[in-house]
């Protein structure tokens, strides 16, 4: 059990690292020659980050906002389990801290869906690690919510 504890301990402080380097990091799409890269935040060329010029868009915004919920609640959720696990009876459940990583996975899914819908670029372009990161943070978020609503503290 204690073996079990550790490793979604430890799946959980990854996932909250992964999002925090997918939201910071503006490598969310790159050109194929790895001259530019954009983000959510700025747009790479050379070495050079400026403002994005798209910035003002409702649906970057979106993106921009549920990325930073996701990273709140993951990490919300992250300080519930430890004081849960500590705080707890022996056989009551992790609903809580469940819960509340639901959320983030729901987060994370809608940020980087409205993200992969509106701004899916062709020719010249692909997705960067930050996107693919946000994806992976998406199964993980989900795998950690649903292990923590089932186990129970013995």
């Amino acid at each position: 059990m204690l073996v079990l504890l550790a490793g979604i301990f430890v799946v959980h402080i990854a996932t909250v690292v992964m999002l925090f380097v997918s939201t910071i990091a503006n490598v969310w799409v790159v050109a194929n020659d790895g001259s530019s890269s954009l983000g959510l935040w700025k747009n790479c060329s050379n070495g050079v980050c400026d403002p994005l010029s798209y910035g003002g868009e409702g649906a970057l915004k979106s993106v921009q906002a549920f990325m930073i919920l996701s990273i709140i609640f993951s990490v919300v959720s992250l300080v519930v389990f430890v004081f849960q696990l500590f705080t707890m009876e022996k056989g009551n459940c992790f609903f809580l801290s469940g819960a509340v990583m639901l959320v983030c996975w729901l987060c994370v899914l809608i940020g980087v869906s409205i993200y992969t819908h509106h701004y899916s670029y062709e020719g010249g372009f692909h997705h960067g690690y930050c996107f693919i990161l946000g994806w992976i943070c998406f199964c993980f978020s989900f795998i950690i919510g649903v292990l923590y609503l089932v186990l129970r503290k013995k």
